[in-house]
Parts: C-alpha cells; structure tokens; sequence
C-alpha cells in the first residue's frame, strides 16, 4: 500500500507540471519605475512631470497602470536626502500627498505617457521638498519608487512688463520691462532669465519660442507670414532646473508682420509720341505680388512729377492724350505691390517725347 501511495503522488507532481516555462519571481512582476522626473516652479506650486512606466521589471508589457502615488518630504537643510525605500505599500519617512487614479486622473494632466500635476500643498519659501513617484497595477502591486527629485521652493518673479510687439517684415520685433520684484515682496535678484510664447491665433495654444531662457529683454521672431496675425507673452526665470521658479506670462501683445519690400522698377519704358497723345509701354517687374503700375510726367518747367494714373493700373502700356503740341514730356513708371500697405518701386528710367 505505502509503495501505491507513492505512485500516486508521483503520478500528480507529473501532471502538475505542464507550465510552458519557468515560473517569475513575484518581485519580477511588478510595475517599472516612474522615470524622467522632472519640476519647476511656477507662482506659488510646485510643477511636476513625469514619464509613466510602460513596462514591468521582468521586461514584459505594461497593461493595466491603475494609480500613482506622490510622495514628497520636507527639508530644512541641504545636505544628503533621505533614501526612499518601500515598505508594506508605503516610502518609509516621506508623506503620501496625493494618489492619481489613471481611470479619471484629474487634476492631473495626462498627455500619452507624460504626466503633469501640480503641487500647492503647505509650501514654504526656502525649504527643501523631496519628490518620489511609485506605480501600481490593477492587483495593487507597486514599483519601487522613482529617483528622488529635490526642489527648493524659491519665490517666482512677478510678471515681465510692458511687452511691445513691433512688425517687420517675416518678422516680430518684441522687447518688456523686467519685474519689478518677487512674488513674496522680495527685490528681484540678479541672473533673471525669460522664456518667449507665441500663438498663431486668439484661441490657439501658445508654445514656447526660446527652449534655453534668454538674458536679454529683447527678441526678434523671425521667419513668419506677412499679413498673418501672432500673439506673444513672456514671463520671467529665476534659476535653473531642478526647480526654476517661472512667472505668471505678462500682459499679450498682438502684432501682425507686413510686406516692406517693393518690387523691382519697370524696365525698358518707350514713349511713342503721335498727334495729340504719347503712348507708353514698358515690360513687366518680376514679382508675383504686383498689383499695378503707376505713370509719372513731367512737362516743361515743372518741378515735381504729375502722376497721370490715380491709382494703379493692370497694364504694361497706356496712352496719354492731355499733352500740348510741340511741347516735350518726360515720362517714368513706377510698380506696387499688394501688400496691406503697398509698397511702390523706384521710378523706371525715363522716357522722353515730343508731341509733333
């Protein structure tokens, strides 16, 4: 009977076996960590943003990211942060300050894999808070917890003022005032940076036009349409990352770039006097956007030319019937554009006439 009995057994621990692979360590199947943890400051809040894991630590996909805890830590000091480690689902000495449920994340913003919230909790200006991020799935299994990111809350500046937008041609020529302090009454220190926005329409989004904040408080934007509207806004730099301290954006400034470019002048102008006219012709300036041409005369004891076309005509050629027999004219024509603003060439050479 024992040695039936061990058959048996034998027989289960047989049939037991027919998984196609080695079994994962549990601790293999948890969630990779957060990654590219990043701040900035922001007014009175702390920014935070951050890449979500996409896979688990054994290499394979991540499918159900269910939450993400932020925990952050309170500093005096400056000197080594405290190390994060993971015990019973919580970071042993930081404080869970709040929990983002991937199903309905806000206030967070979640754009792909990117995650952006912000933190307004209690701050104080000139501490030290220590950021980590832990992931968790749909069985509530949890990574270990991300980098530790350390942010001084520093006051931000108050608003750039003044900002002027200037058209140029393909181009916005912007200059502000500096701020006139700090958020927290305190004088703005020196190395102030800023960082330029530009928007294509009243209620499309700005983006930024400056990624390396600039020192000086003037910018030219070059490269734009003629005749196109664009709004901008600046705000003001304090420090470097992690945990630049960034303005509110100034006042905005709206400025549409123009066509200051006139076309060539007309070439190879003839005046071919007859009884009682002089017919002009000449050939056409190059650019697209003529929109017409422009006769001048000047007769005997004239000072200045007496524009015969009002405004311009379509045509390479016209005909002038107020003239006076046997007197001498002095014919040129000049091209203008379509611009909102037309621009007119210089006078072509001249030509000249006798009325016989």
């Amino acid at each position: 009977m024992k040695r039936l009995a061990l058959l048996g057994l034998i027989g289960l621990a047989l049939v037991a076996c027919g998984k196609k692979g080695p079994p994962v360590a549990p601790e293999r199947r948890v969630p990779a960590t957060v990654s590219v943890l990043s701040a900035s400051i922001e007014g009175k809040a702390i920014h935070l943003e951050w890449a979500n894991p996409t896979s688990r630590v054994d290499g394979s996909r991540m499918k159900d990211l269910t939450a993400l805890r932020v925990y952050r830590r309170e500093e005096a000091g400056q000197g080594e942060i405290k190390p994060a480690i993971l015990s019973w689902g919580k970071v042993v000495g930081y404080d869970e300050i709040s929990t983002i449920r991937m199903a309905n994340p806000a206030p967070a913003q979640v754009e792909g894999g990117k995650v952006r919230w912000k933190d307004a909790l209690g701050l104080r200006f000139g501490q030290r808070y220590v950021y980590v991020v832990v992931a968790s799935d749909s069985i509530g299994r949890s990574s270990a917890p991300s980098e530790r990111l350390a942010v001084t809350f520093r006051a931000a500046p108050l608003p750039p003022r003044d900002l002027r937008a200037t058209p140029g041609e393909q181009e916005a020529r912007l200059a502000w005032s500096p701020p006139t302090g700090l958020i927290d009454g305190g004088a703005l220190p020196p190395g102030i940076t800023y960082q330029l926005f530009r928007s294509e329409g009243k209620d499309a989004p700005f983006q930024i036009i400056t990624a390396t904040p600039i020192v000086a408080t003037v910018f030219t934007d070059s490269g734009l349409r003629n005749e196109q509207t664009y709004y901008y806004a600046v705000r003001a730099v304090r420090g470097e990352a992690p945990g630049a301290a960034r303005s509110e954006p100034s006042a905005i400034a709206a400025v549409t770039p123009v066509d200051l470019t006139p076309p060539s002048p007309p070439k190879n102008l003839v005046a071919i006097p007859s009884e009682g006219a002089v017919r002009l012709a000449w050939d056409p300036s190059p650019e697209e956007d003529v929109a017409g041409y422009l006769v001048y005369r000047t007769g005997p004891g004239e000072g200045e030319a007496q524009k015969l076309t009002p405004s311009p005509i379509p045509h390479t050629i016209y005909t002038d019937r107020s003239v006076a027999l046997g007197t001498t004219y002095r014919y040129a024509v000049t091209a203008v554009d379509r611009a909102a603003r037309p621009n007119e060439s210089a006078q072509s050479s001249p030509a000249t006439a006798t009325v016989p």
